[in-house]
């Protein structure tokens, strides 16, 4: 009984109400199509609403507005909301997965991973573009659990993760700049995919990422209620009938998956995936069922209000938006190492 009890209490991780939810849920999809409104008009040549819809519904690929809409604005605005959910998506998956609040793809290796796979294929493979989300997937994968099988030998603590990550982090992204600097011509620009950013995106590049982040997300959104039980804590999970290990593994795939995909078009990226699941939990609580959707819109909206600001701080000239994101998360990681105690997400 106390032990069906303590599932009741845990698994329960959402106090709000459904109309609380379902609200919030409301005004930041509300939120979303007006950051992709203003993604879409603002820019080196200001476009208004009826200019939008006009240019759309003539179609005439001559016009100067609807090219700058189909061909720039668009994809780049697709790529930032892509971008955002995903990473938001795989931070909350890690941090819930692994009980850690300081678990994201930027910290516990899963971004340089990835990183450095789609610069060995841009570098070695340059006529395989198709490949390198794939190649992306599999580096973070490969880094995650590299990174938790290095923990796991020093006592799985949730600081040895995070501890491990950087560590791992610091060497592959070694790799990375040796790759880049023996290889000056690689097919990606240097400063550009090391710090993330969105200029230059293209629907060919969107198109096959964006089909991995949609059948990820459908898989964690499936599979969210799990991830719940997983917070119970590996015993009473298993007393439950949880296969963890299984369970475990395939969370992480399909963080690896968000992140890698993510990656493979926006660069290295940064701290998105820590701050808006925490942010998101501020909102909705700990139930992964409500707080997989509300992080991918919150992600989405987040990085949609990073570029825009990327491009009109100092326009005409446009800073890459991982500056953005690193002034807002350094300081965030440092209150949550201060705050954190041992870096439990449950107590």
């Amino acid at each position: 009984m106390s032990m069906l009890r303590k599932f009741s209490t845990r698994i329960n991780l959402n106090k709000n109400s459904k109309s609380y939810n379902a609200t919030v849920i409301a005004l930041l999809v509300l939120l979303l199509l007006f950051g992709v409104f203003l993604s879409i008009s603002i820019g080196s040549t200001r476009i208004s609403l009826s200019e939008i819809i006009r240019a759309m519904q003539q179609g005439d690929n001559t016009s100067t507005t609807y090219r700058i809409i189909s061909y720039v604005r668009i994809p780049r605005t697709l790529a930032a909301v892509l971008a955002g959910c995903a990473l938001s998506v795989s931070g909350a998956i890690l941090q819930s997965v692994l009980n850690n609040s300081l678990a994201s793809p930027s910290i516990i290796g899963v971004n340089s991973g990835a990183g450095l796979f789609t610069v060995l294929i841009a570098a070695f493979f340059p006529v395989g573009v198709y490949y390198t989300t794939i190649a992306a997937f599999v580096g973070a994968l490969l880094a995650v659990l590299l990174v938790y099988s290095i923990a796991k030998k020093t006592g799985a603590s949730r600081m040895a993760i995070v501890l491990s990550g950087v560590a791992v982090s610091s060497f592959i992204g070694a790799m990375t700049d040796t790759v880049l600097t023996l290889k000056p011509d690689v097919a990606i620009e240097r400063t550009a995919f090391l710090i993330g950013g969105f200029s230059g995106i293209t629907m060919g590049r969107l198109s096959f990422a964006g089909g991995f982040i949609v059948f990820a997300f459908v898989i964690a959104l499936i599979l969210s209620y799990d991830m719940n039980i997983l917070a119970l804590g590996d015993e009473s999970a298993k007393s439950l009938g949880l296969n963890v290990t299984s369970l475990r593994f395939i969370f992480l795939i399909l963080a690896a998956m968000l992140a890698g995909s993510a990656i493979s078009f926006a660069g290295l990226l940064g701290f998105v995936g820590l701050i808006v699941p925490h942010v998101s939990r501020i909102l909705v609580g700990y139930d992964n069922r409500i707080l997989i959707p509300v992080s991918a819109l919150l992600g989405s909206i987040f990085t949609l209000l990073c570029d825009l600001l990327a491009r009109v701080l100092f326009a005409p000239f446009e800073i890459p938006v991982g500056i953005i994101m690193s002034f807002l998360g350094g300081p965030f990681f440092i209150y949550l190492l201060i705050k954190g105690r041992r870096g439990l997400l449950y107590d």
